[in-house]
């Protein structure tokens, strides 16, 4: 068994695609299995991926299904004691792997991530206080916004098989998602190291061309809560944060002038805010 399966998933970026597969490929740590997911490109990317003839790279096609369902296929397809994520436009420093699973197992944390060195528009900026990485138990933090990166992660395989895949119902947030439901069941570790560049401005960036992320935040909070056993004080965090989720969305809506999309996320959310008002 391959004891590190990394996944990248890829769609229209044969401009960057070769850096991130390159990273890997120049890794110290050599025991992985790299697979690129295409995810119905148009451009250039399948000659990117027949330029490097590595063994250790294998690559699937599949017709265009988002970013979930790539991540989901490379992942049902790896043979990986641990998985790492990388997005096809960050890429990692050569020691990435090395240093990020000695960490895992001296540490004993399941789930971890590494730092990262944020570069928007070809210039290194400092990321916002609040998007600062968290260690140990912060799903309460994690409910705000999404505090763990795809390309600085690397979790188990029993980690996934237990809380795994990707929502692929969900265009966007699908990895805060999943680590909602993780961050229920697990402490996430940080090695403190910045091992991954993190890269952003273009585009086609996802954060950047869906409007209103607050909606599938929420999605994802209503389907932990329906299908999650929480205890009382995990169900209280959700709660909290569904209900000012929700308001704020509402709000947003109702000031352009989307009376109905309001009304319909509030009545969604209202089984959850009148059980817990109950209680």
């Amino acid at each position: 068994m391959t004891y590190i399966s990394v996944i990248i998933p890829t769609y229209n970026r044969a401009d960057v695609l070769g850096r991130a597969i390159d990273s890997v490929l120049a890794q110290t740590w050599t025991d992985f299995e790299l697979i690129v997911i295409d995810d119905g490109s148009t451009d250039a990317t399948a000659t990117v991926l027949t330029q490097r003839k590595d063994p250790r790279i294998r690559r699937l096609y599949q017709e265009n299904k988002g970013v979930s369902a790539a991540r989901n296929h490379g992942i049902a397809t790896s043979s990986g004691s641990y998985i790492a994520l990388l997005d096809s436009d960050d890429y990692w420093l050569p020691t990435k792997l090395e240093q990020h699973i000695a960490f895992m197992r001296e540490s004993g944390f399941t789930i971890s991530q590494t730092e990262e060195i944020w570069i928007r528009n070809g210039v290194r900026v400092n990321a916002c206080a609040r998007h600062g990485k968290l260690a140990g138990w912060f799903l309460e933090d994690s409910l705000r916004l999404c505090l763990i990166s795809p390309s600085c992660v690397m979790f188990s395989r029993h980690v996934w098989n237990e809380l795994g895949p990707f929502d692929e119902r969900l265009p966007a947030c699908e990895d805060y998602s999943l680590w909602l439901r993780i961050g229920l069941r697990y402490a996430v570790g940080l090695l403190p190291q910045a091992l991954t560049i993190k890269t952003g401005g273009h585009a086609d960036q996802l954060s950047r061309s869906i409007i209103g992320l607050d909606l599938y935040r929420i999605y994802a909070m209503l389907d932990a809560l329906g299908t999650m056993h929480m205890r009382s004080e995990q169900k209280m965090m959700f709660v909290t944060a569904l209900r000012d989720k929700v308001r704020v969305y509402a709000r947003g809506c109702i000031k352009h002038g989307k009376d109905e999309e309001a009304v319909r996320v509030w009545e969604l959310a209202a089984p959850f805010l009148r059980s817990e008002s109950a209680d």
